[in-house]
């Protein structure tokens, strides 16, 4: 059984830093596509990074580029997302998810397979 399991949330102040992280177990293969969505009270899930095992490319939104770093372990079972430069508009649920049918580009939250129960960031201002 796939289980995807976040750490690392919490509450920081505006223009700190968190480092999120996302073990995966269960799968028999690696994934082909590992990555981060966020959901905050009353609003859609919006796609935050996602990162390909192929070849290690990484897709951002337009809202965390330049701030928001995405990677791979060696291993490829362990997905972390480091947030710098936090803002308030951070704050959400933030949810790890793997595997898609798209090979390319940003999947919405809707297009991935598997996603885990997720950890909270706080952003105060």
């Amino acid at each position: 059984q796939v289980q995807l399991v976040e750490s690392g949330g919490g509450s920081v102040q505006a223009g700190g830093s968190l480092r999120l992280s996302c073990v995966n177990s269960g799968f028999t293969y690696s994934s082909n596509v590992m990555g981060w969505f966020r959901q905050a009270p009353g609003k859609e899930r919006e796609s935050v990074a996602a990162i390909y095992t192929s070849d290690g490319s990484t897709y951002y939104a337009d809202s965390v580029k330049g701030r928001f770093t995405i990677s791979l372990d060696g291993a490829k079972n362990t997905v972390s997302l480091q947030m710098n430069t936090l803002k308030p508009q951070d704050t959400a649920m933030y949810y790890c998810a793997a595997e898609s049918i798209l090979w390319i580009g940003l999947p919405r939250p809707n297009e991935y397979q598997y996603w885990g129960r997720g950890t909270q960031v706080t952003v105060s201002s």
